[in-house]
């Protein structure tokens, strides 16, 4: 190791503007020992070659082990590794200055740099910057982002515990686990104020996760020069431009074995062990440790699927009674028994489904697909939607309670989102020309101009966003088309094929094309997908938000509401249009004017709709796993399989995290959209498939090992991050679950043939002892065969009529197939039916939300205490220094300053 220059004891930190007004760090000051500055280079670089010194590096790398998180003094650790492939060919020339100023301008602003050569990499090509952020930085930045930090250790008495916890002994994880670190009292870090805090390892009080978070601030501001006349800065764009290949923070250990090193903390291998393999997912998860290794960010979003997924089971439960119900009622099905009676469903010829190459048929073909309708279209389908709606808004209400006991264990509670989240992006600063003064603070705010040139971005943006779900709507009546093209192919290929003839009682034309139709839904759905994925991010930067957190909710918005229309538009096209325009034989409806508009199955369109969610809600979550498993692990497998030259060179901890994936400032966003996406299946269409919170339990059980293995394994370790909630997803979640009630609502009035068959019972049946007898009859419809305006193109054989689904007065009557007074009754019982159903479900929602507070009180008295006991701290340091301070000054005022810091401490007491 060449040791170019030595840094020395004292940095000058100054926040100072440049001429763009973008903050940044400079005018570091090296001093070396003797006090006279250094004007050498300011970083250390290691090379097997070359050493001139006597601590030369290889010998250092040989004494170093693998997985060392150190420089090669074994002192100061790695808080951040850039990597870069020095290519002559490629504007080589134009990156080695971007490189060279910006290391200068880290340099500068505190930070400690040494490099390894490339001949020590395994590839033989690729460079690595270690950077380690020194006691003056951490201090720095932790007072400037208002990081809390330990002042005492919290000796209120923990809550009463419960006294059925040994009963879930089982499903609990060691204390060691659970709990990794003592809970404190804390406070914003001062740097005037250090010895207040419980400082007792200068190199071990800021954790990995709050120095890896110090570090990327300083990256994604740190500027690297002037180009085209701009300011350019920020990690972020070297990366874009190939300055640099990879920037990321070193997992602190391999995840399979423990480090050698006894300064590892090997939280990776205990979070491996405990907690990403599948075989523990029966095991609580170990929130606190996610948190302390990955940052708040990301622990919240495992709290919340942990919940989310521990809330299912009772959906999954109730949802699983409501279908063996179905399955043991099936054969008491008085519609499905006439349906499959020779001599009703059997002698009853429905009218052709297509206006050419279809038959006639008769009723009982669809005798197996109108008992399974049953399954889900019964009595208890009424019942799950109704406390699928109350479980919707309980699971909300808890989850405000449970994120509230998070924010007080985490040290949330008065956590604003100016800390990170309000923090301007560095593209929104670069593009700011003037300021403005904030009425609030009477301080200079950066403001971007608004320019004709950017009002035609926005409009080119959002005629983007509308262009696409257009495409969306076009592609659904593609598959409208289809549905509609096939099914006299899929009808004459049954007919004809004799090898089909012995499952045409279980594969209707219909359910085939039903069935077919939802896979090319499905597939089109993924390909729309991944495009507009790209497009979205793409619209956004274009748009240039303000702040992280209007960037995320703006990116929210458009990928939700492209994603609602895409996976939901075709549910909604079979819940609540098809069938319902029809028209009758001889006045069809088309749609234009060329393809007749599809009928429901003579049991009801609810099956069709169940058959759509199960294929696009079980196919995207198994292409999701796929997707999220396999596709890192292989990839990850080819890098390392292409990168290794020698295997006998040494492989060290940076290089083994250089050939991972990198989790992206968005891997957490696409994994709340597929959660939300899945909530929305279980909510919005539930009434139609009881089975599906069962399905997503299943699948949650699985995601949450999958997320935590890939994210332990496959990733490289991502940036720290706070939050103290999910952030506008719960809005989401807030308004797909009022939105649930009202389409719950109509698929149990509309789509299923609930209220058509409580109409018979209490108003038409004439069989006491049967009242359902002869409802299949009654739902049918009779049509003049020769009232056709051309004929079908099938032989009616000796037969005059056909029948239809629908309430219509026969051809003899002087009403000829006017709708029939029953048809009004059934539709007024449904639309009294959703008022009532919607209001009963609104108040229980509403009572409900208003019972259960947001905050436990167990859990404000808690906080109340702390914020008591935390000014107490405060204060009493204070007047300790102030009476340090005053020792030599008189008798009168020290008394004078004395009674006033205790009257002030006692002032802010009674206001706390």
């Amino acid at each position: 190791m060449n040791r170019l220059a030595k840094r020395g004891s004292e940095t000058l930190i100054e926040m100072v503007a440049t001429d763009d007004d973008i903050a940044v760090l400079t005018k570091f000051k090296a001093t070396n020992p003797e006090g006279e500055e250094s004007n050498g280079p300011l970083y250390e670089t290691n090379s097997s070659a070359g050493s001139e010194l006597p601590g030369s590096s290889e010998f250092d790398k040989r004494q170093q082990s693998k997985d060392s998180i150190f420089f090669c003094d074994g002192i100061r650790r790695i808080d951040y590794v850039l990597s870069y492939v020095d290519d002559p060919k490629q504007e080589g020339d134009k990156k080695m200055e971007r490189r060279k100023e910006f290391e200068n301008n880290l340099l500068k602003s505190g930070l400690e740099l040494e490099t390894e050569d490339k001949k020590d990499s395994e590839d033989g090509r690729t460079y690595f910057i270690k950077i380690h952020a020194p006691w003056e930085v951490l201090t720095t930045y932790a007072e400037v982002l208002n990081i809390k930090m330990p002042i005492r250790e919290n000796d209120i008495p923990p809550a009463m515990e419960n006294p059925f916890e040994c009963m879930f002994g089982l499903f609990r994880l060691p204390k060691e686990v659970m709990n990794p670190e003592p809970d404190y009292f804390t406070a914003p870090f001062s740097k005037q104020r250090q010895e207040l805090f419980c400082i007792e390892d200068e190199n071990t009080f800021f954790s990995p996760s709050v120095r890896n978070r110090i570090v990327y601030y300083i990256l994604s501001r740190c500027p690297y020069g002037t180009e085209e006349g701009k300011k350019k800065f920020g990690i972020k764009r070297l990366l874009s431009n190939g300055t640099y290949t990879a920037a990321y923070p070193l997992h602190d250990c391999q995840y399979w074995k423990k480090s050698r090193d006894p300064n590892c903390g090997n939280e990776r291998y205990t979070l491996y062990t405990q907690w990403a393999r599948f075989l523990r997912f029966y095991k609580e998860q170990p929130l606190d440790l996610i948190r302390r290794y990955y940052g708040e960010r990301i622990g919240i979003y495992f709290a919340w699927l942990g919940f989310y997924t521990e809330m299912l089971f009772f959906a999954a439960v109730v949802g699983l009674i409501c279908f063996i119900y179905g399955w043991i009622t099936m054969t008491d099905n008085m519609s499905s028994i006439e349906i499959c009676d020779e001599s009703i469903g059997g002698e009853i010829i429905m009218c052709p489904l297509c206006d050419r190459n279809c038959e006639y048929w008769k009723l009982n073909t669809t005798c197996e697909s109108s008992r399974y309708s049953h399954l889900f279209d019964n009595v208890a389908t009424l019942f799950f939607a109704i406390f699928m709606g109350i479980w919707v808004t309980l699971f909300l209400e808890f989850w405000k309670r449970r994120q509230a006991r998070l924010e007080y264990e985490w040290d949330l509670v008065d956590f604003e989102e100016e800390q990170q989240q309000l923090q301007l992006r560095p593209e929104y600063e670069a593009k700011c020309t003037q300021k403005k003064k904030n009425p609030v603070t009477q301080e200079l705010e950066l403001e971007r101009k608004w320019t004709l040139d950017f009002y035609g971005k926005l409009f080119l943006c959002w005629m983007a966003i509308l262009f696409w779900i257009s495409l969306i709507i076009a592609s659904m009546i593609a598959v409208i088309v289809y549905r509609l093209s096939v099914y006299a192919a899929f009808a004459s290929l049954m007919e004809d094929t004799e090898s089909l003839r012995p499952i045409s009682s279980l594969l209707t034309p219909q359910l085939a094309t039903s069935v077919t139709a939802s896979c090319l839904n499905f597939v089109i759905i993924m390909i729309l997908n991944f495009l507009y994925e790209r497009i979205a991010v793409w619209i956004t930067d274009m748009e240039v938000p303000r702040t992280h957190l209007e960037y995320e909710n703006r990116l929210t918005m458009k990928m939700f509401l492209f994603q609602f229309v895409n996976y939901y538009s075709s549910c909604f096209y079979v819940a609540f249009f098809k069938g319902k325009f029809v028209g009758y034989p001889g006045a069809y409806t088309y749609m234009f004017s060329k393809w007749r508009n599809e009928e429901c199955d003579p049991a009801g369109c609810l099956i069709e709709l169940t058959t759509q969610l199960t294929i696009i809600m079980a196919g995207k979550q198994i292409w999701g796993n796929i997707q999220e498993a396999i596709l890192p692990w292989v990839w990850n497998w080819w890098r390392r399989r292409r990168a290794r030259t020698n295997s006998e060179k040494l492989y060290s901890r940076w290089e083994q995290d250089h050939a991972l994936q990198s989790f992206g400032p968005l891997g957490l966003f696409y994994e709340y959209l597929e959660m939300v996406i899945q909530f929305g299946f279980i909510t919005l269409f539930v009434a139609s498939f009881p089975l599906a919170p069962l399905l997503a339990l299943m699948n949650n059980i699985l995601e949450i090992r999958v997320d935590s293995w890939k994210l332990t394994t496959q990733y490289r370790r991502p940036v720290a991050s706070k939050a103290h909630s999910i952030g506008v997803w719960q809005e989401i979640l807030n308004g797909m679950a009022v939105l649930s009630v009202v389409t719950n609502a109509f698929i149990v009035a509309f789509t299923s043939d609930m209220i058509p068959r409580l109409v018979y019972y209490h108003a038409y049946s004439t069989d006491q002892n049967s009242p359902m007898s002869g409802y299949i009859n009654n739902s049918l419809s009779v049509f003049q065969i020769s009232d056709f305006p051309s004929e079908p193109g099938a032989s009616p054989g000796t037969f005059t009529t056909c029948r239809y689904r629908d309430y219509r007065y026969p051809p003899d009557h002087e009403k000829k197939y006017l709708h029939t007074m029953q048809f009004w009754h059934i539709l007024a019982a449904k639309m009294a039916f959703i008022i009532i159903m919607e209001h009963i479900v609104f108040i229980v929602k509403f009572f409900v939300a208003w019972m259960i507070p947001d905050v436990p009180s167990e859990v404000k008295a808690r906080i109340k205490r702390e914020k008591f006991l935390t000014i107490q701290i405060l204060h009493e340091y204070e007047l300790n220094k102030l009476k340090e301070n005053l020792c030599n000054r008189t008798d009168y005022q020290v008394e004078k300053e004395v009674i006033a810091t205790e009257g002030k401490r006692e002032l802010a007491q009674v206001m706390g």
